[in-house]
C-alpha cells in the first residue's frame, strides 16, 4: 500500500497533467461537429467543463503538494498554454477559463509536506470523483468513434485521433484506479509498457500534424513525416525489449532523444502558429496540448533512464 505523501502526490500529479488533458480533448471533439451533431456539442461542453471543475478542485489542494519534477517539466502549463487558451477561446467563440492556468503558474512544491487525514480524505474523494468522470468521457468517445466508423457521422477530427484521446483517457482511468487501490508499481516493467504506449502517441502527433499542415507548408510536413517514421521504428524496438530481444536502456535513450526533437519541434510550431508563420488547419490550444505531452513523456523518460543507470 502507499504511504500517504505518495497517495496523495502522485493523485495530484496525475490529475494536474491529465485533467487538463481531459479538458482539452472534450475542446477539440466539440469543435469537429457538424450543426446535425449539435446534441454532441453540447454533451463534449459538458464534459469540458466537468473537467474544468475536477481541475479546479485538483489546483486548489496543489499547492506545495505537486511534485517538483512535475512542476518544472512544462507538462501542466507551458510558456505558450495562457497565449494559446487565449487565442484558440477568440476563434472558436468558445470560453476557456484561463484563471486555472494563471493559478497553475503560480503553484509551489516543497521538499518536506504533511499529509493530514482530511487532505487524504479529499484527494480520495477526488479520484473517485474522476473515476467517474474519466469512465463517462471514454464511453462517450467510443460512441463517436462508433458512429463514424459505420458512416453515420461526420466530424472533422480524424477517426485515428479519436481512438488515440480514448487510449489516453484510459491509461488516466487505469492510474488512478491503481493509484486508488494503493498498488505499488513494478518500474522496469512499467517502463517498457509506458515507452511502448507514449512512442505510439508520439508517432500518431507527427502523422496528426502532418496531415493538419497547409499543402504549400512542405519542410514542415517533411520534418513531421520524418519523426512519424522514427517513432514507428521505436515501437518496434519497445516491442522488441518487451519480448527481451533487445535492450531496454538503448530503446530508453533513443526514445528520449526522439522525444527531445519532437518536442523542440512542437514547441516552435506553437510559436509559429501563436505568431501566425504557419499555415494549418491547427487549433493553438492543439500545438501546446501535444507539446505538454511530450515535456510529461520526457520526464517519465529521464525518469526511467536513471532506474537504468
Amino acid at each position: 500500500m502507499f504511504a500517504s505523501k505518495e497517495f496523495v502526490q502522485q493523485s495530484i500529479d496525475v490529475h494536474l497533467f491529465f485533467a487538463r488533458i481531459m479538458k482539452e480533448h472534450s475542446f477539440f471533439l466539440q469543435l469537429g461537429f457538424t450543426p446535425r451533431d449539435m446534441d454532441f456539442a453540447q454533451q463534449a461542453d459538458d464534459f469540458r467543463m466537468a473537467f474544468d471543475g475536477l481541475l479546479r478542485e485538483t489546483i486548489c489542494l496543489s499547492n506545495g503538494i505537486v511534485s517538483p519534477d512535475v512542476l518544472r517539466s512544462g507538462e501542466v502549463v507551458t510558456q505558450y498554454t495562457l497565449e494559446a487558451e487565449t487565442v484558440s477561446s477568440y476563434l472558436t467563440g468558445i470560453p476557456i477559463p484561463t484563471d486555472l492556468t494563471e493559478a497553475e503558474y503560480r503553484l509551489l512544491s516543497r521538499d518536506m509536506i504533511r499529509i493530514n487525514p482530511l487532505l487524504e480524505q479529499r484527494v480520495f474523494m477526488l479520484n473517485q470523483k474522476a473515476i467517474n468522470l474519466i469512465f463517462g468521457l471514454i464511453s462517450f468517445k467510443t460512441a463517436i468513434l462508433s458512429r463514424v466508423l459505420s458512416c453515420d457521422m461526420f466530424t472533422i477530427n480524424y477517426p485515428l485521433l479519436i481512438e488515440h484521446i480514448r487510449r489516453e483517457a484510459e491509461l488516466y482511468l487505469q492510474t488512478i484506479k491503481r493509484i486508488q487501490r494503493g498498488e505499488k508499481i513494478d518500474l522496469a516493467k512499467e517502463a517498457l509498457e509506458q515507452e511502448l504506449f507514449w512512442n505510439r502517441i508520439m508517432a500518431e502527433h507527427a502523422k496528426f500534424i502532418r496531415g493538419l499542415l497547409d499543402p504549400t507548408e512542405e519542410e514542415l510536413f517533411k520534418k513531421a513525416n520524418d519523426l512519424g517514421n522514427k517513432f514507428d521504428q521505436l515501437i518496434k524496438e519497445a516491442k522488441a525489449a518487451l519480448e527481451k530481444t533487445t535492450s531496454p536502456a538503448k530503446v530508453t535513450e533513443e526514445s528520449l532523444k526522439a522525444t527531445q526533437e519532437i518536442r523542440d519541434f512542437k514547441a516552435q510550431g506553437t510559436q509559429g502558429l501563436l505568431e501566425c508563420k504557419i499555415k494549418s488547419i491547427i487549433i493553438p490550444l492543439l500545438a501546446d496540448h501535444t507539446l505538454r505531452e511530450a515535456n510529461h513523456y520526457l520526464r517519465l523518460l529521464k525518469q526511467f533512464k536513471d532506474k537504468v543507470n
